[in-house]
């Protein structure tokens, strides 16, 4: 019987692509089992939330520069406006998208297939007009409602603070990408985090990921344990729990906080029912399940890594003037560029800057761990650099072990231009297009932008520690997918992440024969093309005229 390490090692290589075959999937989308993009519970009591009114004070570029939102200077208390600004900006509509007949919502967090399998919660107490006790997130209606309410003593949570948790469903993704659903669910957590953090810091707030949580604790204090309460319904998987709070310093040890909540919530009154999102399934792909099981997080009692001292990230032009929220709010997914356009080398290097932890600046200040994905690229054209194979390290201490795994033939030369901090090495120059069309399942998309990127894990060294962090390895990729679409959306560009991709294939190109790196999520951005066929609505246009919209 396999150990857990030995069973997610084995998932993950058993749902890779090759040129000669792709991971099991189904044969055809079978839309008549096309999940509810909208998980609801029947029975709770509902609390409208407020919309914003306007765009965000806080500018854009703001978000990087700390002193700019000091809580001292621009303090944004804990309240119902405060919560459904962190709601809507993090997993709220964006817009509706219609074509002839059919009609989907795009939302704020990036989603693999606009599929959304990730759910949000928030665990609040002592917020003027919020009951105490946990609430589920609709961002269809843009509505908290609430599954459990606290009956208890004393407080169980900081002061001005409150948790977001966060799960999936599996089957959301399944149904369209099978056994490699599960790897696509833990980008779109990542996605979700990183969204969380940059809603939150529109209003100075700080957002922390509670490595040492347990997935039982996450569990029982979502109430996704309760088996009535998901009769017929698909399940929900434990992700992750964020605090939330307006202080400057944030708590770290919510260790008791933690096991109260999860014990009040298992003695409190429950109320919904969840609504089953697909008539039938066809195929459940048990080794999601298996996965899943394998990657269980118990309680740990994890190190702080401290950051290094950096530089202060660039500040950018006037290109980045626009409000946080309008950024937040345009985000989207390309999906064709126009094969010509160009970035700098400047607007390079500040995006590569800012996919470097630095203390209180977002988007990584929301998680502890020291940085494991570095990043390939295939760059194609940016005004100041020659085309070729590129490597960024975002760790100080690892070139020697990618030297010596990589192909000895490369050149490692850093260019002139880019700035000392910054470790970007060229491996190759030459016209990389044609490699990054094919690598990423023969896409145009790869090779249409000014570059393409993928993101390379540090895997077996990991993974050999703790099964789970697994799990965290994609998390910190889709990390940095939001971090990559926001520069695109802020410098008049656009991206986008691609799920398929022939992992073996881009270590074979690199010249790696052990498992030391592996291929989690490959990105892509440059100037899109837009299709005029489709017609763009307002994220809540439903609202206004009183009736719930279905894709």
């Amino acid at each position: 019987m396999k150990n857990s390490l030995e069973t997610i090692l084995a998932y993950h290589q058993r749902t890779k692509h090759f040129f000669q075959r792709y991971a099991a999937g189904p044969e055809g989308l079978d839309w008549k089992s096309q999940p509810d993009p909208f998980r609801t519970f029947d029975g709770c009591t509902e609390l409208q939330l407020p919309l914003l009114e306007q765009q965000t004070e806080i500018l854009y570029n703001d978000l990087y520069q700390p002193d700019k939102i000091s809580l001292e200077t621009s303090p944004f208390p804990l309240s119902i406006n405060g919560i459904a600004q962190l709601l809507e900006l993090s997993f709220g509509l964006s817009a509706w998208k219609q074509y002839e007949d059919t009609r989907w919502a795009l939302r704020c967090n990036p989603s693999s297939g606009n599929l959304h399998p990730t759910e949000s919660y928030i665990i609040i107490e002592n917020c003027d007009g919020i009951s105490d006790g946990v609430h589920h997130y609709v961002s269809r209606d843009h509505l908290l409602e609430q599954r459990c309410q606290f009956n208890h003593k004393g407080a169980l949570l900081p002061a001005d603070s409150f948790l977001v948790g966060l799960s999936s469903i599996h089957w959301r993704e399944a149904w369209k990408y099978g056994e490699r659903a599960f790897r696509y669910c833990q980008h779109d957590v990542g996605h979700a985090i990183a969204a969380v953090r940059y809603a939150a810091a529109t209003m100075g707030w700080q957002a922390t990921v509670l490595t040492n949580a347990s997935d039982h604790e996450v569990t029982a204090i979502l109430g996704i344990d309760r088996k009535p309460d998901f009769v017929d319904a698909e399940s929900e998987h434990p992700d992750v729990i964020l605090l939330i709070t307006t202080q400057a310093e944030a708590p770290t040890d919510l260790r008791l906080a933690l096991i109260k909540i999860a014990e009040v919530a298992k003695d409190a009154q429950w109320n919904g029912r969840a609504n089953t999102l697909s008539a039938y399934h066809y195929d459940d792909w048990p080794v999601i399940e298996e996965a899943a099981l394998a990657c269980s997080k118990p309680e740990t009692n994890e190190p702080l890594w401290l950051t290094p001292a950096l530089p202060a990230p660039d500040h950018g032009s006037a290109t980045y003037g626009k409000s946080a929220s309008a950024i937040i709010k345009q985000r989207r997914s390309a999906q064709d560029f126009d094969g010509s356009s160009s970035i700098t080398d400047k607007l390079l290097y500040r995006m590569l800057d800012l996919t470097l932890p630095r203390q209180a600046i977002p988007p990584w200040d929301v998680i502890p761990w020291k940085p494991g994905i570095h990043l390939l690229l295939f760059i194609h054209r940016i005004e100041g650099m020659e085309p070729g194979l590129y490597l960024f390290l975002r760790s100080d201490d690892i070139k020697q072990k990618f030297k010596t795994s990589l192909k000895q033939e490369y050149e490692w030369l850093k260019p002139d231009s880019c700035p000392q901090h910054l470790q970007l090495y060229r491996l190759v120059a030459g016209d990389a297009r044609n490699a990054s069309k094919t690598l990423s399942c023969h896409q145009n998309i790869a090779s249409d932008g000014a570059l393409s990127i993928a993101m390379l894990a540090e895997y077996e060294t990991n993974l050999t520690q703790h099964p789970w962090i697994y799990r965290q390895l994609f998390w910190e990729a889709g990390i940095l997918g939001q971090l990559l679409y926001l520069e695109a959306e802020s410098a008049g560009f656009r991206a986008t992440g691609i799920g398929c991709y022939f992992d073996d294939e881009v270590h074979e190109l690199l010249g790696i024969t052990d498992h030391s790196f592996q291929s989690l999520y490959h990105f892509t951005m440059g100037t899109a093309l837009i299709d005029n066929r489709l017609q763009t609505l307002p994220p809540y246009v439903h609202l206004q005229h009183d009736e719930r919209e279905q894709t």
